[in-house]
């Protein structure tokens, strides 16, 4: 089992920039998966990053088309953690923002951190 925590979400203007982070409770470095994905209120979760074991430490990353170019997801494996770094941010990118890592098979999710885009 893993416990993940995410932390960093808030309110930003449009244009400006947030960091998550997501703190898991034991090493990460043999995930299968770990990212992030989010959800707003009548749709489903989506993917926004997430990294994928090439088994060793090679990881493949994957981006939604919609935030390419714009987020950065980045890992500290001594830290036991994932970080989602935002710019540019627009009002499209409200949502419920979840952290996922799947060790072996089964996967678990965080509580969430609510990202606000507003003027």
């Amino acid at each position: 089992q893993v416990q993940l925590v995410e932390s960093g979400g808030g309110l930003v203007q449009p244009g400006g920039s947030l960091r998550l982070s997501c703190a898991a409770s034991r090493s990460i470095v043999s995930f299968e998966a770990m990212g992030w994905y989010r959800q707003v209120p009548g749709k489903e979760r989506e993917l926004v990053a997430g990294f994928t074991s090439g088994g060793g430490r090679n990881y493949a990353i994957k981006y939604a088309g919609s935030v390419k170019g714009r987020f950065t997801i980045s890992r500290d494996n001594a830290k036991n953690t994932v970080y989602l770094q935002m710019n540019s941010l627009k009002p499209d990118d409200t949502a419920l923002y979840y952290c996922y890592a799947q060790p072996v098979g089964m996967g678990y999710w965080g509580k969430g951190t609510l990202v606000t885009v507003s003027s």
